[in-house]
């Protein structure tokens, strides 16, 4: 209790005969009191008053804590309760019953509290809060309930009622807790109200828009849906059209080209020769602009595909170099290939489509440059990074031709093989050793490109001017199409341009290794005869090279050595004068620049006199230029010494030949570069019977025509029916071409019959169902048949070989690649592999 409200009762007030004495009972409570101040006070019996003996007797039958009512202490007035325990003799179980708990009570155990204090200190914090007000009440009877603590106020409002327990189960009480500060209610409502009303306007618009978003989503998902299927339909329809367009447009220059070609076979005039010559490159243009367009088409639908056959890199740019010759000769453009060392001979790649990058380029660069040089070098990856000469030549003026190139480094800068931090330093990731990373560099002294249109060269049909298609020519997609190529080899490409200097594009391409004793490298060199000219005759001689500029002497020394000779480069005439060997027999040739003869005539005819006098077999003098009105020029240089004059570009099968012819070693004559052998062409189709199969009579007279050249003996019919009837056997064709496109049955339905035809008649002989002498003696009836169409976007090489087919030619085909795919049969039927 709070000593400050004790009153002490003081035995001067303690009239013990005042009080009434105890009535005679059975039993008695005596209080004594544990306070000191009134522990002298002994004469106090609980059990006398009726409230008092019931709640001593129900706590010692029920074992618990037990209240009395409420009711005003003395003295201080304020109102408290008695809680009494019943203290027993000795422990007793839980399911003690009331009347063993009366025999063990030994007494009872009671405080005096007063409700308000106690409230106070328990809820001090609270109660001291001005904010909020506590009341306590005794609900024991619900009708009446009396307050223990606080101050009588209305009940209006908000209130928290909380139950107290205060140990004993019969009597109840509660606390009700409630703002000191009446609130306005109808604000409060209404602001309530309002809110719940907008939460539930927010949620219920947000439920709606939720539904009508899905709703959306589902409508825009079946939209997308349904325009995915328009765009896949589309792209079908643009396949198939563009397939159409290409059949309908190629078909008949298939026989223009082709008539064309066998007319230049007759005896034609000089005029007459030049007129045919210039319709056939004209249409040889109008099948590259078709080529390019159906190119573009089938990069945007994604299906371009590369092959993976082996081929021989320096042969296919001796063939580039061979379709420029006329146009750098007649501009008087140095045209030049060099090709590493290091570079292997034989690759695995697409030599097709190699080719096309690089004739782009080219094409480009003999467009736009009227001076100077055009030069195409070919490195790995890990030798331009490493190399020292490479790095001198683009930071001097040491160029092929003289005039001052961009420098081609900053053409792979953005390069992402290299370090974005040191493009030129060592940070390359080296390649797998199967693979082999190559760098492609064209470089031309041009016109070079203006800076406002670098940034689109790579567009699609994007041209610098307007002006440009009209002067030169071109759709402008060579160059996107080549970037896609490179990127589908797994390559990069960029270039830099200074404007009226010239440009360098550059781009890498990752090829796989040929080993040089696997089948597929003498099977290519066998079929496609591209292996370059014998050096055999020229092993061992020795030439010199007189010229000024490094980088060309680089160059004809490179091809040079190619055919075996050794060679050893000199700067000028005046070297040879001074060098001893010419006199002697060890020097068999000299290759003399025309530029660098032209420049001294007093030191060329010193240098001729000198060559006059020499005992012994003197060298052979060639003359290398570039232009054909300089060469005519110079071709007798004396009465008794005439050079001989090379026109370049240098090709090794155009240098071997003229050196055959001069050095009066090998095989005479002049063959054009990559050209079939006539006679052995002959040998291999004379007598041989092959069926011609196509609905358009053009293209029947044209193919006929290109066999009959080589003496054989060709049939022509115009349906797959025919084709079916011709080819079961027993028969005596020995190949078939096969237009694929063809009316009320295709090339491929008639080939897959002709291919279950003969399995039938196999499986028929050996299982012994069919006789072997009924089929001529022979089980395989495996005839080779070519597909022959202008379709070039659906008729792929893969789709020929799942119809059974052995080979495909597109229209309109060259005579050479008709003679190439009939020579690849037979070799392979000689062979046993068909």
């Amino acid at each position: 209790m709070d000593k400050i409200e004790q009153s002490p009762v003081h035995e001067d007030d303690y009239a013990p005969e005042d009080l009434e004495p105890s009535p005679t009972q059975d039993e008695y409570a005596p209080v004594i009191f544990a306070q000191d101040t009134i522990s002298h006070v002994v004469s106090l019996d609980m059990l006398s008053g009726v409230e008092d003996r019931k709640n001593v007797i129900r706590a010692r039958a029920s074992g618990k804590g037990v209240l009395t009512a409420p009711f005003r202490l003395i003295k201080t007035n304020r109102l408290g309760v008695i809680l009494t325990f019943a203290v027993y003799k000795r422990d007793l179980p839980s399911n003690a019953t009331p009347n063993e708990r009366i025999q063990a009570t030994d007494g009872y155990l009671g405080g005096v509290f007063d409700i308000e204090s106690l409230v106070e200190k328990l809820l001090q914090q609270l109660a001291s809060n001005q904010t909020i007000l506590v009341n306590v009440y005794d609900t024991t009877n619900q009708s009446h309930p009396i307050s223990m603590y606080g101050k009588d106020v209305s009940e209006d409002g908000l209130q928290h009622v909380s139950p107290l327990n205060f140990g004993d189960p019969d009597r109840k009480h509660e606390m009700r807790c409630r703002f000191k500060q009446k609130q306005a209610w109808p604000w409060l409502a209404m602001t309530t109200s309002i809110g719940i009303l907008i939460i539930a306007l927010l949620l219920g618009y947000i439920f709606h828009a939720t539904l009508n978003r899905i709703a959306k989503v589902e409508d825009d998902y079946h939209e997308m849906m349904e325009l995915k299927k328009r765009a896949e339909d589309a792209d079908v329809a643009k396949s198939q059209f563009l397939a159409t367009v290409s059949h309908e447009i190629r078909t008949p220059m298939n026989g223009v080209l082709g008539m064309l070609h066998l007319l230049m076979d007759t005896d034609l005039d000089v005029t007459q020769q030049d007129y045919v010559k210039t319709a056939q490159d004209s249409g040889k243009a109008l099948v590259s602009l078709i080529n390019e367009v159906l190119d573009q088409a089938k990069i945007e639908s994604g299906k371009l595909e590369l092959e993976a056959i082996p081929f021989n890199l320096r042969a296919i740019l001796d063939d580039i170099l061979s379709l420029f010759s006329g146009k750098s000769q007649e501009k008087g453009l140095e045209l030049a290939v060099y090709i590493s060392d290091s570079v292997p001979e034989m690759l695995i790649g697409d030599p097709g489509r190699f080719r096309q990058i690089i004739t782009n380029l080219i094409g480009n660069s003999i467009k736009f440059t009227e001076k100077g040089h055009i030069f195409v070098t070919v490195n790995l990856v890990e030798e331009v990074i490493e190399s020292i000469d490479l790095e001198i030549e683009s930071s001097t003026n040491s160029t092929l031709s003289g005039y001052p190139i961009a420098n081609r480094r900053l053409s792979w800068a953005g390069f992402q093989t290299f370090s974005e931090e040191r493009p030129s330093a060592c940070h390359f990731m080296p390649s797998p050793p199967e693979l082999i990373n190559l760098m492609v560099s064209v470089e031309d002294t041009g016109v070079g490109i203006p800076l406002e249109a670098q940034s689109c060269v790579f567009t699609p049909f994007m041209q610098v001017r307007p002006s440009i298609s009209r002067t030169h020519g071109g759709t402008g997609i060579g160059l996107s199409i080549s970037k896609c190529l490179v990127g589908l080899m797994k390559g990069e490409i960029g270039f830099v341009s200074v404007p009226k200097i010239g440009s360098t594009f550059t781009f890498t391409a990752v090829f796989t290794k040929c080993s040089s004793n696997s089948s597929e490298y003498n099977k290519t060199q066998q079929i496609k005869n591209i292996s370059i000219p014998t050096s055999s005759e020229f092993k061992g001689m020795r030439a010199l090279i007189v010229d000024h500029r490094p980088i060309r002497a680089k160059v004809s020394r490179y091809h040079i050595q190619r055919l075996g000779i050794n060679v050893e480069v000199l700067s000028d005439l005046n070297q040879c004068l001074s060098s001893s060997t010419i006199s002697g027999s060890t020097i068999n040739m000299i290759f003399v620049e025309q530029d660098l003869w032209d420049k001294d005539t007093s030191t060329s005819d010193l240098f001729i006199k000198n060559l006059r006098n020499s005992y012994g077999v003197p060298p052979k003098l060639f003359f290398l230029t570039t232009s054909i009105s300089s060469s005519k020029a110079s071709t007798i240089v004396s009465d008794v010494f005439t050079p001989t004059v090379i026109l370049k570009p240098l090709r090794s099968g155009m240098l071997a030949a003229s050196l055959h012819r001069v050095m009066g070693v090998g095989i005479k004559g002049n063959p054009r570069n990559g050209e079939l052998p006539v006679l052995s062409l002959r040998n291999l189709l004379l007598g041989r019977k092959i069926l011609v199969i196509d609905d358009n009579k053009v293209n029947r007279i044209v193919a006929a025509g290109a066999l009959q050249r080589y003496g054989a003996d060709v049939v022509c019919e115009n349906s797959g029916r025919e084709a079916i009837r011709l080819l079961t056997p027993p028969h005596h064709f020995d190949a078939c071409f096969m237009d694929i496109q063809m009316p009320e049955m295709d090339g491929f339905e008639a080939t897959r019959r002709i291919r279950e035809i003969e399995l039938q008649i196999k499986n028929g002989i050996q299982a012994g169902e069919l006789s072997i002498e009924a089929y001529e003696n022979k089980c395989d009836w495996g005839v080779p048949i070519l597909a022959m169409t202008a379709d070039v976007i659906q008729a792929t090489h893969e789709e020929c070989l799942k119809g059974g087919m052995n080979g495909y030619v597109s229209k309109p085909f060259e005579v050479e690649r008709l003679y190439r795919e009939v020579s690849q049969c037979f070799r392979r039927t000689s062979n046993g592999t068909l």
